[in-house]
């Protein structure tokens, strides 16, 4: 399968290829001309798509809110944290609470932004448990008391969210 390199065509086999893919719909983003992009993947990976900063966002959710212990539970040194903090805090994902005015001291909190996040660290926990790890350092249960298996199911038919059951649209043609 050969492409002309930068053209955005593609040899017709790829086409083929392309639309006899599993996953179906998604395909036809292989087909799209050749250029970056513009995506709300890309644009949350700008925010989060690094270590520190999801790792700051863990340990808000477990309760952790200042600055040193959210430091020392994710073994990220103090001026990158500080950096991440800041980014989170302008990109809206936390917002900074003062507890102290002598010295002034903040907390850091998950606003709604933040909050919403929860289901994606979810998968990832579950991810990193199957993947990534000889033997996973904690379980999570579900309050029906079983181990809490994260399943992807669509909110309007109940169906499972696969690759296979996924169709992309371009929504806007890119410039």
């Amino acid at each position: 399968m050969e492409t002309k390199e930068g053209s955005g065509t593609t040899g017709a086999k790829e086409e083929v290829a392309a639309a006899g893919e599993p996953g179906g719909g998604m395909s036809l983003m292989a087909r799209q001309p050749l250029a970056v992009r513009p995506c709300s993947l890309a644009a949350s990976l700008d925010v989060l798509g690094e270590r520190w900063s999801l790792l700051a966002i863990r340990e808000m959710g477990y309760g952790v809110h200042r600055f040193g212990r959210i430091a020392g539970y994710t073994g990220a040194s103090r001026d990158i944290l500080a950096d991440r903090l800041r980014k989170l805090e302008a990109a809206g994902v936390i917002e900074r609470r003062q507890y102290s005015e002598h010295p002034p001291r903040y907390e850091y909190h998950l606003t709604e932004a933040g909050r919403e996040l929860h289901p994606v660290l979810l998968s990832l926990f579950q991810w990193g448990d199957k993947w990534a790890v000889e033997e996973p350092a904690l379980t999570l249960r579900h309050e029906c008391g079983h181990q809490l298996e994260i399943d992807h199911v669509c909110r309007h038919c109940g169906g499972p969210v696969r690759r296979g059951t996924v169709e992309a649209r371009v929504s806007r043609p890119q410039e």
